[in-house]
């Protein structure tokens, strides 16, 4: 894996936690001179560091993902100075949880603004950075809440289904140019983001963290370390949907060998987010 990323550029959207720092930190392990850009600068830069110090090429970048002329200039700062970039890791993102009778219009597109226009600005800004070189990888973090019916959290939900969509389809373009393209369809990983991340909530629930995170145990949730390894070894072969933990496709081939089944999985989901709901009530 080491051969894959040594000596590459690799830019990481949410890279300052969760799985973006773990991806920024095995990439960095791996060779890779490594963009950290985030929201949280400082933590970004506290991670560049702990990275450089180890020996690795990092940097910190504030960027707010939700803004295409903030990502624009970013990706022009790194290509200024790293000379290319050769892996985007379109990998910011929150959650709002909560069933839709109790979202707001501020819920959906707080969500849409990250999930989905994130990726958008991400692809927009990097991807003629791409072509121009001949070559490049961009790997969008979705979720298997891309490939299932996630009641519960439904504007996840539709932005992940949407980013699941779009790497397939640009993946069909993008051969032509030497460019690859891949989706990340995480399972349950032990990050911010089961209770909805920095800048996201799921205080619609009406649950706290710690139900929550009890909420989640069942789904066996993998330690973003093992699961960034995992990641970055279906990244070198290039995989298109990359899918860890890897037991979770059960749950992906479920919905295409029959739905009717997939629908009632996602209920019993459903049945245990309420009796959560009604237990913290």
């Amino acid at each position: 894996m080491a051969s894959s990323f040594s000596g590459k550029v690799a830019f990481v959207t949410g890279g300052a936690s969760g799985i973006g720092a773990a991806l920024a930190t095995n990439l960095a392990d791996a060779g890779a001179e490594v963009w950290i850009a985030d929201r949280q600068l400082e933590a970004a830069q506290e991670l560049a560091q702990r990275l450089s110090n180890r020996g690795a090429q990092a940097h910190a970048i504030e960027l707010d993902v939700r803004s295409y002329p903030a990502f624009e200039s970013a990706v022009a700062q790194a290509v200024q100075q790293s000379g290319r970039i050769d892996y985007l890791f379109n990998n910011a993102g929150i959650g709002v949880g909560g069933e839709v009778d109790s979202y707001t219009l501020d819920d959906w597109n707080d969500v849409l603004d990250v999930n989905l226009h994130g990726v958008v600005h991400g692809i927009q800004a990097v991807y003629p950075v791409m072509i121009r070189q001949g070559s490049g990888h961009i790997v969008n973090t979705a979720s298997m809440a891309g490939l299932l019916a996630s009641p519960g959290a439904v504007s996840y939900t539709a932005a992940k289904h949407a980013v699941v969509a779009i790497s397939r389809a640009l993946r069909l373009e993008a051969g032509r140019h030497g460019v690859s393209v891949s989706v990340l369809c995480p399972g349950a990983i032990r990050t911010p983001i089961l209770t909805g991340g920095r800048y996201g909530r799921m205080a619609k629930t009406g649950a706290g963290d710690a139900a929550l995170l009890k909420f989640w145990e069942p789904m066996r949730p993998l330690a973003p370390e093992k699961f960034a390894a995992r990641v970055l070894r279906a990244v070198s072969r290039r995989d298109a949907i990359i899918i860890v933990p890897g037991w979770w496709k059960a749950f992906w081939y479920l919905e295409r060998l029959s739905p009717a089944a997939s629908a009632w999985s996602a209920r019993l989901s459903l049945k245990r987010l309420r009796a959560m709901d009604s237990a913290t009530s």
